[in-house]
């Protein structure tokens, strides 16, 4: 009986072993099986990622040349730009050279002729002077066109100068240099005349001359002053209603408006028939409509 029923436990033992024994072999292949299967998956995803890589690699590469390829261009149109506008500052330089050459020609040939005029201003004073030192050896000079003259009833008793004596060309001289804008060189012969001939039957025009030739050199005070003269000593000349509008633009040049608009107004009433009187109507409206 004990015999059987160790027996019997041997039996229920090689069993229960077996049992556990297929068991657990069957736990390892499934086991091995999963690895199996994830290790797969892992490699497929590994392949798919290196895959994806590469393809992210070549559009790097690709959009990398892509943009070696526009710095190039843009490098490239860069350099055309600036090589236009080295031509374009090539070419403005050559017309400036040009303009400068043209410019140069004519500052040499203004002052060629500023020389030419000093020379003969100079030349015809000195024979002026000459004349005047030696009036006996003075020989007739050319008739030169006539200039308006003032002449004064108390002037009247006076013989009025030929036009071949050195009175005259003085100040035909004085004249041109004015009409020339030679104005500091027409006050000296102006004063010069005054100085030589303070009585001439011409001081009203030579007066006149000299401060308008002080209005231009922008003397305007010594202009008014001497313009003055004019309606003092010369009040019946011709030159009178001109010095009278002289006098008005040298006290606007001053600001003295006032003053202008008085002078204006009188010359406007004294001499409504003046050359001037338009000019100086319009000057009078300017003035008025300051306020």
């Amino acid at each position: 009986m004990i015999k059987k029923l160790i027996l019997a436990g041997l039996l229920l033992s090689t069993y229960l072993f077996a049992i556990n024994g297929h068991a657990a072999l069957f736990d390892d292949k499934e086991a091995r099986k999963k690895i199996l299967e994830v290790e797969a998956t892992a490699a497929s995803q590994h392949q798919a990622s290196q895959a994806e890589i590469a393809v992210l690699k070549k559009n790097q590469q690709a959009t990398e040349q892509r943009i070696i390829d526009i710095e190039a261009i843009t490098k490239g149109q860069g350099l055309i730009d600036m090589q236009n506008q080295i031509e374009a500052l090539k070419q403005e330089v050559a017309r400036l050279k040009g303009e400068l050459e043209v410019a140069n020609h004519n500052v040499e040939a203004t002052q060629q002729r500023q020389k030419d005029l000093y020379s003969d201003t100079d030349t015809r004073l000195r024979k002026l002077e000459e004349v005047e030192a030696h009036p006996a050896q003075a020989k007739p000079v050319a008739d030169a066109p006539a200039t308006s003259t003032a002449v004064t009833p108390a002037e009247v008793s006076a013989p009025e100068p030929s036009k071949t004596s050195q009175e005259y060309q003085l100040l035909e001289l004085a004249n041109g240099l004015s009409k020339e804008a030679k104005h500091k060189d027409a006050f000296n012969a102006y004063d010069k005349f005054l100085k030589d001939y303070p009585n001439s039957t011409l001081a009203a025009e030579a007066t006149y001359g000299l401060g308008y030739s002080q209005f231009a050199l922008k003397n305007y005070k010594s202009a008014i002053v001497t313009q003055q003269k004019v309606l003092d000593l010369h009040a019946d000349s011709p030159k009178v209603p001109d010095a009278m509008f002289n006098m008005a633009n040298s006290q606007i040049q001053l600001s003295l408006l006032a003053n202008a608009k008085k002078t204006l107004r009188e010359l406007i009433t004294k001499f409504p028939n003046s050359d001037v009187i338009p000019a100086a109507q319009k000057r009078l409206k300017a003035l008025e409509a300051i306020k």
